[in-house]
């Protein structure tokens, strides 16, 4: 049985009642050995357990544990040239770069985040300048009481603001990371289909064939710029960089390391 497989336990299904019997088998395993498997396994690989379960949302508590774990490691590995250039703030730096590298951890292909084009609302305003007619009578001096009135036609631009669906998330008010390839991580050859005659496919060049798009190293380095100006982009992908990828592997290992215990556990 693998990890991923518990999370149904988190999330029960309504009973549905059938003429099928269920398993009756006396070595199966019920939901409480499994939920005292997860126990023990927790006291085994507690980071690889929480980062497991916060990456699948079963608990926002695991996230913070999860955050709060991998910040006191990077407090171990800091280099000194890295906590030479951020001086007093770097607490504050290793929480950004441990927060950003649990995201880099917890992303997938069914992930979504909020659009900032309109703010998770869908809908955003917008100016839109419009050309008004109007039409009055005009006055001329007149000699007669019989002459006929006559009229002038004008014309105005007036700025309106309109709602309109915001075309960042076609009006979801969420932009999803999935590929282009739509999360397959596949894409069609078109040179080798035509040599071959049959359809052949390739890893997606653009997602690497993980199907999602990766939190760029780019928007950690503007984050840490904020609180260290002095950071040039020759020192980040020199110093900072390694130990920031350093912090999102670490995440994989310790998974890595609870699916082992777990398999230890339920045999």
């Amino acid at each position: 049985m693998k990890l991923e497989n518990v999370l149904k336990n988190f999330h029960p299904k309504s009973p549905t009642f059938g003429n099928v019997a269920g398993c009756t088998s006396p070595d199966r395993l019920t939901g409480t050995d499994i939920m005292a498997a997860v126990g023990m396994t927790e006291s085994q690989a507690e980071f690889g357990m929480a980062a497991f379960l916060a990456k699948n949302d079963v608990s926002e508590e695991d996230k913070f544990s999860t955050v709060e774990a991998l910040t006191q490691y990077a407090k171990k590995i800091t280099p000194k040239l890295v906590a030479k250039a951020a001086g007093k703030k770097l607490g504050y730096c290793l929480i950004i770069l441990a927060k950003m590298a649990f995201e880099d951890y917890a992303r997938s292909v069914g992930s979504v985040c909020r659009c900032s084009a309109c703010r998770g609302k869908g809908m955003i305003d917008k100016k839109v300048t419009t050309t008004k007619y109007s039409t009055r009578e005009a006055i001329f001096p007149s000699f007669s009481k019989r002459q006929p009135k006559r009229y002038t036609n004008t014309e105005r631009d007036v700025v309106e603001t309109e709602r309109v669906i915001c075309k960042s998330c076609n009006g979801k008010g969420q932009i999803t990371h999935r590929c282009r390839c739509k999360g397959r991580g596949k894409v069609l050859d078109e040179e080798q289909t035509k040599l071959q005659g049959a359809p052949v496919f390739k890893d997606c060049p653009r997602c690497q064939g993980i199907g999602f798009k990766r939190v760029p190293s780019s928007v950690a380095y503007n984050a840490i710029k904020h609180l260290v100006p002095d950071l040039t982009q020759s020192s980040w992908s020199r110093n900072w960089k390694p130990f920031y990828e350093k912090l999102a592997s670490k995440c994989f290992i310790e998974e890595s390391a609870a699916e082992q215990a777990f398999s230890r556990v339920i045999k």
